[in-house]
């Protein structure tokens, strides 16, 4: 049986794709602080006009660049697995497949586009690139392709990440970055957050804020901001994950795929290897297309559909997407990339179209579902990733109760070396299972008030 499956370079994708384009009911605009449609020259302080464009874009099909595709042959096409061993351990009739991301210099997914927004910033004529990071894997990968591109790095690391994962700081300063804990006192926004909650964890609103403002107060105007998830460009870098996997299926033999799975923070893995298929279901295929996330920051399955910033300091445009509140400090939980107020809006669109089902899993169940799979498969996952895998063992539980054979495909998006620690405290029965209070979820959405409101509108197709 063939368990592994390689792709040559030249059969790597030559385009990214853009799901904006396909959309049954369009993405409504992101929104200036006037309730406006923000125009693509208010964001120049902010990214290049290069991607901006890409970030407006409704072309179906984008050309990579060459030399981006260089870029990317450093560890691209990465294989698809055939979860053989995890199979027989669940004695299940499902087939299950997994994009093997954690190949990547810097262990995850994030490089796919960390190099292509590093080459297009470097094209603009940008020196300097200022961003956040969770867990530390898109700053880690935003370190990585900035050194290959001579560009300087500014990371605001989340508090609680940057205590839990030293060496994910070492890696970025291996790769020539500076890394800093968030909330800092190198911004207005992290001193009038420390003065205010001076032992707080942090988060990604925060360090989103922090990264913003040190891009847009550049007195040379040599900066510009990075973002790792959530919006259009970023997940259409992703795509190339999908679209490789197509290919790779069907030297399998596969004909049909029925459950597409990743976990979901701000949606750019997720939506990586989602895209491509839910194309596929927009014309018509049978496939259940599943973000998963945690029961402690459930962005998808509890939050509401609204426009919201995407930083607590509200220097972002206002988004329609599903959001917590930019207010919202989610718990220390060891998912950091995961713990994010809002969601992509083209991600959040989907699910408001009915095109996915979100699903959010406990703590304690992805941390056995990671150990099971370091076991039978052999590689030790991030817990972002055990979200994904824990779902993709339920729906193989669930084939085995229907009787039903299904081809069952997730995105393993990172490795977990450099998260030992909550493995140590999930073996020491330190973790413990949290589901956000109903009370907490409304204080958090009490910062909505007062702005505007999006349409739910879609096709009531699916």
């Amino acid at each position: 049986m063939t368990v592994r499956m390689l792709l040559n370079e030249d059969e790597i994708p030559r385009q990214w794709y853009n799901l904006a384009a396909d959309l049954p009911t369009p993405l409504q605009p992101p929104l200036g602080p006037d309730g406006n449609p923000v125009t693509p020259e208010m964001l120049a302080p902010v990214f290049p006009m290069n991607l901006v464009e890409q970030e407006v874009s409704r072309e179906r099909w984008i050309d990579i660049p060459e030399e981006v595709l260089d870029l990317l042959y450093r560890w691209r096409p990465s294989p698809l697995h055939r979860a053989k061993y995890l199979e027989a351990v669940l004695d299940t009739p499902a087939r299950i497949y997994y994009k093997n991301e954690s190949l990547s210099p810097a262990g995850s997914h994030k490089p796919n586009t960390a190099v292509a927004q590093a080459w297009y910033n470097k094209q603009f004529g940008v020196k300097k690139l200022a961003t956040e990071t969770g867990a530390g894997q898109w700053g880690s990968a935003l370190a990585f392709a900035c050194s290959l591109l001579g560009l300087e790095c500014k990371v605001f690391m989340v508090r609680i990440s940057f205590d839990q994962k030293p060496f994910r700081k070492i890696m970025m300063e291996t790769w020539g970055a500076n890394c800093i804990a968030s909330p800092s006192d190198q911004t207005q926004a992290g001193r009038e957050i420390l003065a205010k909650h001076p032992h707080t964890p942090g988060s990604l609103g925060i360090a989103i804020s922090e990264a913003v403002e040190a891009a847009v107060t550049d007195p040379a105007g040599e900066t510009r901001y990075s973002l790792g998830s959530v919006l259009n460009h970023v997940v259409l870098h992703q795509t190339i994950t999908g679209l490789e996997s197509k290919k790779q299926l069907e030297k399998f033999g596969e004909k049909k795929v029925d459950v597409v799975i990743g976990c979901a923070g701000g949606g750019s893995n997720f939506a990586g290897l989602a895209f491509p298929f839910v194309l596929d279901k927009i014309n018509g295929a049978e496939i259940d297309i599943i973000p998963v996330e945690p029961f402690s920051c459930p962005t998808l399955t509890a939050a509401p559909f609204v426009y919201d910033h995407g930083d607590t300091a509200k220097m972002t445009p206002l988004l329609p997407m599903f959001s917590l509140g930019h207010d919202f400090i989610p718990p220390p939980i060891h998912a950091g990339g995961l713990r994010y107020h809002g969601m992509s809006p083209l991600v959040s669109q989907t699910v408001v179209e009915g095109l996915c089902a979100p699903r959010a899993i406990h703590q304690i169940e992805c941390y056995e579902s990671a150990v099971l799979f370091a076991r039978t498969e052999g590689i030790i996952i991030a817990p972002e990733t055990s979200h994904a895998v824990a779902a993709a063992i339920q729906e193989a539980k669930k084939a085995k109760e229907e009787g039903k054979e299904k081809v069952i495909i997730f995105n393993l998006s990172g490795h977990g070396l450099m998260d030992l620690t909550g493995y140590q405290k999930y073996f020491d029965e330190e973790l413990f299972d949290y589901a956000l209070p109903e009370e907490d979820l409304q204080r958090s959405l009490k910062a909505l008030e007062g702005l505007p409101k999006p349409s739910l509108a879609k096709t009531g197709r699916w």
